[in-house]
């Protein structure tokens, strides 16, 4: 743990020496939920005087799949595109990700990775380093990165301190510079409430969030889930927080380079119906890949199974000699812009990341979750959610077969209106929230 500020410190000490109990004893305060047309100051506007154009720094850890690296890339591109003349600089752990297409003033520095397994254990994914050489490491990185970059605006995604603590120091450098406006950004859920508000009395976050950040954005709709009512936040975390919405996946296309296009001809997938199946990243989606290979579909029907660039070499050899023995099913490691694929499909089997749920809510897809249920429920809570608004359908991953998967398809078609039930206006909502509370001067020396 690196040096914290006089005030974290002393509320820490305080919290070790007060009962738990107390320490939860608290009246839930008020969030905001953005106005549709328009978003109302918060406060004064932070004053930022500057003598480059706006910088904006993205932070994602990334240690499993690729979710949280394609949901800023999304984030920041819009930026990028939006009138607010900014410099985006992302920090990721994913190097695989670094073939998505950038948009001019978006750019991207790559972190040693890191690796969580089925526990939830982290390790170095490539250097025979331990655990907390590696820490140390991507915090050195980052520290010296920002206060090089100097960003205006401090994005971090989902985790307060970054994993394992390590934007701790950069934190704590930025408190004290006084000149970045910090936005902690939160997907729509984290995990069961039990387990949200045991990590987070653990790492402080409250604490965290109360010291060092001037907003909490959720990139979701608190008709599907009210994170506020859920999770229990401080005070002063529900007086910071925002809900702003789901990202809006079709804004994708507008950043899709001709390259992905060209492949997606490629693929010369016949006119068909599509079913397409993805797993994510991969590392864990062996399971329902190798169900979907050995499901009879529908006649018509052509399947693509996107396997993701992390599931063992072995699974997916075994999964492409599957496909070899059938005319209707192609198999993909990786897709430059998975999203084409969404588009393109007729019925979608996935697993329910943040990003594939946002993407099948967007083009209004019928589907099939089959969530993740280890290390964290996440994916279980929302898939249920929007099951219970007629949205998904969802399969629990201990009654996954190729009989529940071909029942599935056999069953009549229903287009979820999910746009008349769901907001999914955040990526519009970002950049006016930042034009709002942001004021810029621009000093020349």
């Amino acid at each position: 743990m690196k040096k914290l500020s006089p005030q974290l410190a002393h509320q820490r000490q305080k919290m070790r020496s007060t009962h738990p109990g107390d320490r939860f004893n608290l009246h839930l305060g008020q969030s905001l939920w953005l106005d549709k047309q328009q978003l109302p100051p918060l406060c004064d506007k932070f004053q930022l005087s500057t003598s480059h154009k706006l910088r904006i720094a993205v932070y994602s850890h990334d240690t499993m799949g690729l979710g949280h690296k394609r949901r800023n890339l999304l984030i920041s591109q819009t930026l990028g595109a939006s009138a607010l003349d900014a410099d985006i600089l992302m920090i990721s752990g994913m190097s695989e990700a670094n073939n998505f297409s950038m948009f001019p003033g978006v750019d991207c520095l790559t972190l040693p990775a890191l690796h969580k397994n089925s526990n939830g254990e982290y390790r170095s994914r490539r250097l025979d380093i331990s655990i907390s050489e590696i820490i140390n490491l991507r915090s050195q990185v980052i520290r010296t990165t920002v206060e090089s970059f100097t960003p205006d605006v401090l994005i971090v995604d989902n985790v307060p301190r970054g994993v394992m603590g390590e934007l701790d120091s950069t934190l704590e450098y930025l408190h004290d510079r006084g000149q970045t406006y910090c936005i902690l950004g939160l997907r729509d859920i984290l995990d069961e409430p039990s387990a949200v508000r045991l990590d987070w009395q653990r790492r402080h976050n409250d604490l965290v969030i109360q010291d060092y950040y001037d907003a909490v954005w959720v990139y979701g709709d608190p008709s599907v889930y009210d994170s506020v009512k859920e999770y229990n936040f401080a005070p002063e975390t529900n007086a910071k927080l925002h809900y702003m919405g789901y990202l809006d996946q079709t804004a994708r296309l507008k950043f899709v380079e001709a390259a992905s296009k060209r492949a997606l001809e490629s693929l010369n997938l016949p006119s068909e119906r599509l079913i397409l199946c993805s797993v994510g990243g991969g590392q864990d989606g062996a399971e329902l890949a190798e169900v979907f290979a050995k499901t009879k579909f529908p006649s018509h029907t052509y399947g693509v199974l996107l396997t993701g660039p992390f599931m063992p070499p072995a699974v997916r050899q075994r999964l492409q000699e599957q496909a070899d023995r059938r005319l209707d099913l192609s198999v993909l490691e990786y897709f430059p812009e998975p999203t084409l694929l969404i588009e393109r499909a007729d019925r979608v089997i996935a697993m329910g990341g943040y990003n594939t749920t946002c993407e099948i809510l967007s083009f209004q897809k019928q589907a099939l979750i089959v969530p993740r249920i280890k290390p964290r429920k996440e994916q279980l809570v929302r898939a249920e959610r929007l099951q219970a608004m007629g949205l998904v359908d969802m399969l629990h991953p201990d009654r996954l077969s190729v009989e529940t998967l071909s029942g599935w398809l056999k069953q009549p078609d229903k287009l979820p209106k999910a746009r008349d039930r769901v907001n999914l206006d955040g990526l519009t909502r970002i950049p006016e929230f930042l034009a709002q509370n942001i004021a810029v001067t621009h000093s020349y020396i």
